[in-house]
Formats: structure tokens, sequence, C-alpha cells
């Protein structure tokens, strides 16, 4: 009977990024039930659920683990899906996304400011991957591990690195695992076109 059902666990591309997707995920409910705990509210009750539209509804109250963290426990009421994660057609799960970015984002001690807002954007893309191009998913999911170890490339290396994943096709971003992948491919793609 288990062997017919559908693993809905996504494949990532990395075992590095399967980790730090997981490590996100778990600060995302401890941040949840923290909130649960503060306002005396049960898991799994209805209470829970209009916590969550209101937060969800009002982001820029809350940290963006908190948002994030309410809007995977909700369900859109135009696709049906987890709110957010509805086809890319979905205006209701759209419209979610889009104003999550909103939400509060504050730095940890001891890493370079932004690096907060590069690690929310990043798991957001690498979660959402339907509503991205290949080209944008490689590259936030590729960083996501490196910025939650505390670093964030500058502007120069950011744009090195979107030049080199600009000369991969669509199914080479798809399939590339590292940062050496891309450029592996991104050289070998422009000898050959020469």
């Amino acid at each position: 009977m288990l062997d017919d059902m559908a693993d809905t666990t996504p494949a990532w591309r990395s075992t590095a990024l399967a980790q730090t997707i997981g490590e996100i995920e778990a600060q995302l409910d401890l941040a949840w039930a923290r909130l649960l705990g503060e306002l005396n509210v049960a898991p799994g009750s209805a209470d829970e659920t209009a916590l969550g539209w209101l937060v969800v509804d009002n982001p820029a109250e809350h940290d963006w683990r908190i948002v994030d963290a309410a809007l995977d426990r909700l369900t859109c009421a135009q696709c049906r899906s987890t709110l957010t994660r509805g086809p890319a057609t979905c205006q209701r799960c759209t419209y979610h996304h889009e104003v999550r970015f909103v939400a509060r984002e504050v730095d940890r001690p001891n890493v370079p400011a932004g690096n907060e807002h590069a690690i929310r954007v990043s798991f957001a893309v690498a979660r959402n991957r339907i509503r991205y191009s290949p080209r944008a998913r490689v590259g936030y999911e590729l960083i996501l591990p490196v910025l939650v170890a505390g670093a964030l490339p500058t502007t120069k290396e950011a744009q090195a690195a979107k030049a080199l994943i600009n000369k991969l096709t669509p199914e080479e971003c798809d399939q590339v695992a590292t940062f050496a992948d891309v450029e592996r491919l991104a050289l070998g793609a422009n000898r050959e076109r020469r």
C-alpha cells in the first residue's frame, strides 16, 4: 500500500541543500511552536488556523520564519494547495508568495549585513520552484548552504556566478549540484561555441 503512495518529498539538487532546507524548516517549526506557546494556542486547533491567517495577512508584524511557518499550515482556498505552493496561475498563492517578503528580517550575530535577507529569498525560491526560472533556481539553491554558514557573496562574486549560470541551458541548470558543475559546463559550453 505504501508503495502506491507518491513521495511528496522534493528531490533536492544536493545533500548540502537538502540538509540546509531541513535545518531551516526545523527553525520555522520551532518559531511557530514558540508563538503558539506564547499565545496559548493549541496546535491543530481552529485557533491555530485563525492565527496563521492573522500572521499571513500582516506579515510586516512578524519575523519571516513565523510567516513562512504560517504559510506552511494554511491551505489556499483557490487551488487547495499549501498556501503559496500552488500553480503559478493561482492568484491567491501568488499574492501571498509576494507579500511574504515584507516580513521582518533580522541578521544573525557575526554575519554580513543582508545575510538574513539572502537566506530568506534563497529559501523561498528553493521551496517554490515552479515560480522561478531554472537559472534563478540554480543560483539561489546553490548559494543557500553558503549563506546559512554565515557568508554573503560580494556583488562582484554574485555577478560572476550569474554570468556563468546564464551560459547554461535550462536542462543543465537543473542537473548541476555545485558551483564547480556550473563552471565546468559554462566554460565547456563557451569553448564549444568558439
